[in-house]
Parts: structure tokens; sequence; C-alpha cells
């Protein structure tokens, strides 16, 4: 747990605590086993996996801190959204394949499987994907990072200690779970980035197993 001083855990204890966790803990979903979603087109569809990368980058300078990326606005699927690096799980690859090839995609961070220390719970979203994160950890420095700009408006390195703070939880009419937002970055972030980081805050930083299926997303990530 992050200690009373302040002080964050380092990039060798995040990598043995999320290595626990998806050991012991870890909770798989199966797309097939939830109900179709109704694409733009107005089609029922299968859930699609989806992975995204959660990097623990230790800069020289900043020291360790999560990448988190602001979508361009021309983009079809969620523009302008706060987003960890990812994408759809394409034919043939697992989700540790995926998220690094949406890394390098991204943000041309090119990691070998080595960087990956393990799993966080998937989390199913309404716009129809069961996401994966897969939890890195990368020495580089930040301005080693290549984001396309087809894709990436803006990326964060959100520090640990930006990163440990409270989640707000608003109700909404439209659903009996609570939205969860994250206030860094100077904005609040919604989930499911804000669910998948929290979930990371709480088992990285804290060393505290949390499940973060029970919150909702806001209606505007809904399609």
């Amino acid at each position: 747990m992050s200690s009373d001083d302040g002080a964050q855990p380092d990039p060798a204890t995040i990598a043995a605590r999320v290595a626990a966790f998806d050991a012991a803990h870890r909770r798989e979903v199966d797309p097939a086993a939830l109900e179709p979603v109704r694409g733009r087109d107005g089609d029922l569809r299968p859930p699609r996996r989806a992975a995204v990368a959660v990097v623990v980058l230790d800069d020289p300078d900043r020291g360790p801190g999560v990448l988190l990326t602001r979508r361009t606005s021309g983009l079809r699927d969620h523009p302008g959204q706060f987003a960890l690096p990812g994408g759809s799980v394409d034919p043939g690859e697992d989700v540790v394949t995926a998220s690094r090839r949406e890394l390098d995609e991204e943000l041309g961070l090119a990691v070998g499987p080595d960087a990956v220390v393990g799993l966080l719970d998937d989390y199913a979203t309404r716009s129809g994907f069961v996401i994966t994160p897969v939890v890195m950890t990368v020495a580089a420095p930040l301005d080693a990072l290549a984001p396309s700009p087809d894709e990436v408006a803006r990326v964060y390195h959100v520090t640990l200690a930006e990163l440990d703070v409270e989640p707000i939880y608003l109700e909404i009419p439209e659903s009996d779970r609570p939205v969860v937002q994250l206030p860094i970055v100077g904005h609040r972030v919604h989930a499911p980035t804000a669910a998948v980081m929290l979930q990371f805050r709480e088992v990285a930083l804290r060393d505290r197993p949390t499940r973060v299926d029970g919150l909702e997303q806001p209606v505007f990530a809904w399609r």
C-alpha cells in the first residue's frame, strides 16, 4: 500500500502486485456469454474482444507514470475522449499481442512480451466491447514516444501520485450503477478508462484487489 508519507511503489513492486492479482484474482468475461449490442447501423452484433495497454513508463525526469491519451476529434469511435492505448483484437491475436501492437501504432512505442507483467479484470462496455487491460512496465523517456496524429491528439504521463486520487461517483437515471470519474489531468476521466485506471490504482498502488465491473460509463460513451 502507498505509505503515509506519499511515497509510491517502484515499477518492480507494481509488477509483482499485478502479477499476483492476475494469478489469484483476475476475472475473465466471455463475449459470447453477453447480450448482443446494437451498432451504429442499428443491427445487433455480439460484443467484440479488445485490449488496452496500461503502460507504467519510467521516465528519467518524472519517474514512473501511466500513459493516457486523448483521442482525435476525427475518429469514428469515441472521438475526443480520454483513452488508454488499445483497440480491437484482430483474428489470430491474443490480448497481449493486440495491446502491444496498438501501443506501437498509437504511440510509436514498441515493446517485447517481457514488458508485460499481468492482466487486470475484463471490463464489458456499453458500446459492445470486452476490454482486457494489459499492464506493462517500460523504462524510457517521454520524448521517445511518437504519437500517431491520426489517432492521438495528446499524450499524458500521469504520475503515480497524480493517479492516487479518490474517484467521484455520480447517479444517472439511465442506470442503477454509479458512473465513475477520475479527477486527473485537469479533467474528469470517465469509464471505461476511469474504471481500468481505478482498478490499477487499487491493485498496483494500494495492493488491494478491487472489482470495478459494477461501475457505469456515462451515456455519451454507450455508443
